[in-house]
């Protein structure tokens, strides 16, 4: 028996970091062993794997956040006091950020498209075809960053002339982050070229940060029919997910509108309610025998119609799907995965392909193993699990495509995309303003059952209680306390650390939130008098909200703790573990 070989602390976690990759799907283990790092090289296994994938495209492109940004972000949440209560028009979404003027932000808005796949030509090699998406690509980078610089500019403009008219006028103006990465919008391309029907899921805690008007015009195309697919139902609630199905189907009435099931699952679980799943099956259904109709331009000439033929597939045994689930577990081959539009020409044999789209951590994978009910491609917590699209035969008539979550460009802030759950937490150093910006719509420190400093020692008798002011410094450095997190040389409260876990709470859903749609009636909204603190948190007297598996210590992005369950925690799993009726208590405090 071989003795072990003595490695340092670093050699150790490099090569827990590969054995993670490895579970991931980033690289399997033979090609590791095959193709070591050059010796003196200085890359370790997992430093391969990364490098492997930038070489390859796979890695999400994103911009640089300002220092300047940083530091405006890190004094505004150690100095600016939280409003509370939240208002209760905070639970209500806008169309507008509020930073400029309504008509000057929809010009603008109007002006941001998604990069379209330049034209090509049969004689056009495949260099030749690279070369030319390339520069069109840099020209579109160049004229959103434009832009999007416009928009923080007239934001800056607009706060110096009246800084009382914006609600949020101690906010710092972060910009809007988008993909940068040619090869991930390539995936996008590929899919929406293969596809005859598109799924587009949206998050119900707030679609329209998942339809942005570039992906509205990007499908606008003639030849794709629209599913929009509202995923989370069972986080934002029916009430909420009906009201906003009913909205997006007033607003895009070309697209049909269905809602997922409410029965709450155990994470990574591929379970689908029936509900759900028999109104999927009947939208597709339904489009798919609207595209077996000619053409309003053709109705009116029977020689036209006569030879006439339709471009999907005719019979689609749609009973089969729906009773049986898959009739086929064989994946398609590489040839048909590579496919495209335009070389491709539809044939009687050629499956009905569905393509799902998105942007991050909308559950396109999720959806997929639900529809299979196992495990077939992999999923995470954690946004841009999926690099390539992957191609899976739900039945011999029906073929599924994955396309990879890609960031669409819009008018939105940067902490908004990270409380959405679309940016990956782990890579957003700007911890101190998602917090700030969060914490002006939830009450974070009556729903973690926080104290602060600031309470000072509890009173007794008729003495009148202090009113208590809370920063977003204070949150996080409470919460750090509660659990316990400390700073390695100093010793002080690792906000960061408690920063990043209560990010990845309202991320993954731990902390119920949700938005109701534009224009909604405050009149409207539940307990709207008795809790006007509550924002857009959805409390819950059956869940207590922590972050027992949700931090992650290494700054690892999440997804390496794949398949994990989330569990709730009970009141009685730790001393400093206050039930939920601690909450409420402490909530109603802060309202009045």
């Amino acid at each position: 028996m071989h003795r072990k070989k003595p490695v340092s602390g670093k050699q150790h976690k490099a090569q827990i970091q590969a054995k993670r990759a490895r579970k991931r799907g980033d690289i399997d283990s033979v090609h590791d062993k095959s193709n070591p790092p050059p010796a003196g090289s200085g890359l370790s296994n997992s430093r391969a794997v990364i490098s492997t994938q930038r070489q390859l495209g796979l890695e999400s492109s994103f911009i640089r956040i300002p220092s300047a940004l940083l530091e405006q972000g890190k004094a505004i949440a150690a100095s600016v006091p939280l409003p509370r209560p939240i208002r209760r028009a905070a639970a209500i979404w806008a169309l507008h950020s509020g930073r400029i003027p309504s008509e000057q932000e929809s010009q603008m808005r109007a002006q941001i498209v998604c990069m379209c796949r330049p034209r090509w030509r049969y004689e056009m090699s495949k260099k030749e075809v690279e070369k030319n998406e390339a520069g069109l690509f840099t020209k579109w980078l160049e004229k959103s960053d434009a832009l999007v610089e416009e928009w923080v500019s007239a934001a800056v403009a607009e706060k110096q002339q009246s800084l009382e008219r914006l609600d949020h006028n101690t906010m710092p103006l972060s910009p809007s982050i988008f993909e940068r990465n040619l090869e991930v919008w390539r995936q996008l391309w590929r899919v929406t070229e293969v596809s005859q029907i598109l799924l587009v899921l949206l998050d119900s805690r707030c679609p329209l940060l998942h339809l942005s008007p570039s992906l509205v015009k990007f499908l606008s195309l003639p030849r794709h029919r629209i599913i929009l697919v509202l995923t989370k139902v069972d986080i934002s609630g029916p009430h909420r997910a009906e009201a906003w199905a009913t909205y997006l189907r007033l607003k895009y009435s070309f697209a049909k509108v269905v809602m997922g099931g409410t029965t709450r699952q155990l994470r990574y679980d591929p379970h689908i309610p029936r509900t759900f799943k028999e109104q999927l099956v009947l939208a597709l259904k339904e489009v798919h025998q609207d595209m077996l109709r000619p053409p309003e331009k053709i109705r009116d000439d029977p020689e036209k119609v006569k030879n006439w033929r339709p471009s999907v597939r005719v019979e689609v045994d749609w009973d089969g799907v729906l009773h049986s689930g898959p009739a086929s577990r064989a994946k398609l081959a590489g040839k048909e995965s590579d496919i495209t539009a335009a070389s491709h020409k539809e044939t009687e044999a050629d499956p009905l392909t569905i393509g799902l789209i998105g942007q991050p951590n909308v559950g396109k994978s999720s959806l997929l193993n639900a529809l299979f009910n196992t495990t077939r491609v992999r999923a995470s917590r954690t946004p841009g699990k999926t690099k390539h699209f992957q191609t899976l035969f739900w039945s011999s008539d029906i073929r599924l495509v994955d396309c990879p979550g890609l960031v669409l460009p819009d008018l939105v802030p940067m902490e908004m995309q990270v409380l959405g759950g679309i940016l990956p937490i782990a890579r957003m150093p700007a911890i101190p303003l998602c917090i700030s910006f969060v914490a002006q719509l939830l009450p974070l420190e009556s729903i973690l059952g926080l104290r602060t400093w600031r309470e000072g020692p509890p009173r007794t008798g008729d003495l009148p209680r202090q009113e208590i002011i809370w920063t977003a410094m204070d949150i996080m450095t409470a919460y750090a306390e509660k659990r316990g997190w400390v700073t390695a040389k100093a010793g002080r409260p690792d906000v960061n650390r408690a920063g990043n876990a209560i990010l990845r709470l309202l991320a993954e859903g731990k902390i119920k939130w949700a938005f109701w749609p534009p224009e909604y009636d405050e009149s409207q909204l539940p307990d709207a008098d008795a809790n006007p603190g509550y924002g857009i948190w959805i409390p819950s007297k059956d869940d207590l909200y922590d972050d027992e598996d949700g931090d992650d210590s290494e700054g690892q992005t999440g997804d390496d703790t794949e398949g994990e369950k989330s569990e709730s925690i009970s009141s009685s799993d730790a001393d400093d573990e206050k039930p939920v009726r601690r909450m409420f208590a402490l909530l109603g405090e802060v309202v009045t």
